[in-house]
């Protein structure tokens, strides 16, 4: 058994890691700390907790633990890392955007790893600290790299990604408040999402040339989930684009190509990415879905922890969808 904390515990990301640990059986949850609750029951945060734990939010951190997860606000996490250290053998999953880019990526000696197991796995296996996907990133990724492994990818990429409320957060917002998104769609931050970035790092990874990528973030009138749709230049037939992704996926935990359409009750409340293939003439269509907070965050986490402790990835993830 592993000790671990929890920093920034009351918000959409942290109630799902706290869900997930408390069910996982190499994992007792240390702390959760939050300096807006210490003191409270986490229950009052998560009310989905009842009857499963009697933890208290706490003001403290104990440093010593074995492994820390950062569920902070984008920019937070280098300063709580700043002004408070953990000891040499914590290891230290960050759910931010702090230290994705290659640019970023270095903190005080440290070096952390950009934690896509399907493309970076043994580099997560040998490091101490991960900086854990975006939830755009993660679906968008999952759905190119098999093409940007081959070189494929010379002409441009059109991505449409649509996602459910709790990718806001779990704070209120003119976007968020359930009177707007309730029977609504719109568009936002058009071909300027921060997580192009990370996705143009990982596919560039393999040293082939990628064509410029738009991508159009949409929000949708659900609360969980990403459905992404990408599509470019393919001059093979179908059935070399499926022989591509099974290769590539072949010893993935949680990514699989469906022969039929996809749709996003598939995913949502589990740690998988489900991926389709089509093809239209000279273009390839593929098609990706992920939960945001479990694949594209928290469930992603906990893999990436089960990895940098040898453990088996699916550990504590074995989780099914609602269908119905």
């Amino acid at each position: 058994m592993i000790k671990v904390g929890i920093i920034g515990g009351s918000g959409y990301t942290g109630g799902e890691l706290i869900r997930l640990l408390l069910n996982h059986s190499q994992v007792e949850i240390d702390f959760v700390f939050s300096t807006t609750r210490a003191g409270k029951p986490v229950t009052s945060a998560h009310q989905d907790l009842l009857g499963q734990t009697n933890l208290l939010f706490s003001g403290e951190v104990n440093p010593k633990v074995d492994a820390v997860f950062l569920c902070l606000g984008h920019g937070n996490s280098t300063k709580f890392l700043d002004e408070n250290t953990f000891a040499e053998h914590t290891k230290i999953v960050d759910l931010s955007n702090d230290f994705r880019l290659q640019a970023s990526s270095n903190w005080n000696g440290k070096t952390f790893v950009y934690g896509l197991p399907e493309l970076n796995k043994s580099k997560i296996e040998n490091t101490d600290a991960i900086a854990n996907p975006g939830c755009f990133a993660t679906a968008i990724q999952l759905g190119l790299l098999p093409l940007a492994q081959a070189g494929l990818l010379k002409g441009e990429i059109h991505t449409n990604a649509i996602t459910g409320s709790t990718g806001a957060g779990v704070g209120l917002s003119a976007t968020s408040h359930f009177s707007w998104r309730n029977n609504n769609v719109s568009w936002y931050k058009p071909f300027t999402h921060q997580h192009l970035g990370e996705i143009g790092e990982s596919l560039k990874s393999f040293g082939n040339p990628t064509g410029k990528q738009y991508f159009l973030p949409t929000r949708g009138n659900f609360t969980r989930g990403i459905l992404a749709t990408s599509y470019t230049r393919f001059d093979g037939d179908l059935e070399a684009a499926k022989s591509l992704f099974a290769s590539f996926y072949a010893d993935a935990a949680f990514t699989h190509v469906s022969e039929e359409p996809i749709h996003l009750k598939q995913v949502v409340n589990t740690n998988q990415c489900h991926i389709h293939l089509h093809q239209h003439e000279d273009v390839l269509l593929v098609t990706s879905t992920i939960d945001n907070l479990l694949k594209g965050a928290s469930g992603q986490a906990v893999q990436n922890m089960n990895l940098m402790f040898g453990w088996d990835q699916r550990e504590g993830l074995q989780l099914k969808a609602g269908v119905f």
